[in-house]
């Protein structure tokens, strides 16, 4: 069996690792791998091979660890997706005893709750915060406030 059918066979079994695991490590190990193989259908020597399918994958690997760690993660992306609904109005009509609401965003119901201060009554208020299902509310101040997505 010639090398460059090694180093294919390898890459492709990543490449199913990979797809089962989800980590995008593996992708580029499997690319360094294929990386090899073309070098050895070239006719090039085993260090050659060797060095190539290295050298990718170990900066393919650093590349994809700095671009990782420059992304958010976990929690603070959860924040970061909430972030586009902060600073949105809406309109809240009734609240309860309890200083709590509900009221259409963007075509779902959501329970609201007043931000500490803030006073229970009729018109319009704006996201100050999102805690799982709940908006936490505070009356429009007369600053400009960006556009209800979707309605309310």
């Amino acid at each position: 069996m010639s090398s460059y059918v090694v180093w294919f066979v390898l890459g492709f079994l990543l490449m199913i690792a990979e797809a089962v695991s989800g980590t995008f490590y593996l992708l580029v190990v499997a690319v360094a791998l294929a990386a090899g193989g073309v070098i050895a259908l070239a006719g090039l020597s085993f260090a050659w091979q060797l060095l190539v399918a290295a050298v990718i994958g170990l900066g393919g690997s650093f590349a994809l660890h700095r671009w990782r760690r420059s992304r958010p993660q976990g929690r603070d992306a959860a924040q970061q997706m909430q972030h586009m609904d902060v600073g949105q109005t809406l309109r809240i009509d009734h609240w309860s005893a309890r200083n709590t609401a509900r009221a259409n965003y963007c075509g779902a119901q959501w329970d609201i709750e007043l931000a500490a201060g803030e006073s229970a009554m009729a018109g319009d208020f704006v996201i100050r915060e999102i805690h799982a299902n709940r908006l936490v509310v505070a009356a429009c101040t007369g600053e400009t406030h960006k556009a209800v997505p979707g309605g309310n």
